[in-house]
């Protein structure tokens, strides 16, 4: 499973490049604030919303503290989709957040 840092993210987005990003936490958890663009499909629902995302695209999943962003991407790379797990989740995110 492909792994990124949270520091090689925030470089990424400071360069301008288009970000796909799915954060699987709860709710209540991404109201406290998330990575800015971020999308947010709790890990429970992640199967029901499959016809949402575009297997074309990279998406990288992130969670609290990358348990939740793990499984999530080992269930999206089961399906056919191109995932990068945020090591270290919102834990490790010193960047901007929304």
């Amino acid at each position: 499973m492909n792994q990124i840092s949270t520091q090689e993210v925030e470089e990424k987005r400071k360069k301008g490049e288009k970000l796909h990003i799915i954060d699987v936490r709860e709710t209540d958890e991404v109201a406290e604030g998330k990575i800015p663009g971020a999308v947010n499909i709790p890990l429970g629902l992640l199967e029901f919303r499959l016809q949402d995302l575009d297997r074309s695209k990279n998406y990288i999943v992130v969670c609290h503290s990358g348990g939740r962003s793990y499984m999530a991407c080992q269930f999206l790379e089961s399906r056919g989709f191109d995932v990068t797990n945020l090591s270290g989740g919102m834990m490790s995110w010193t960047g901007e957040i929304e």
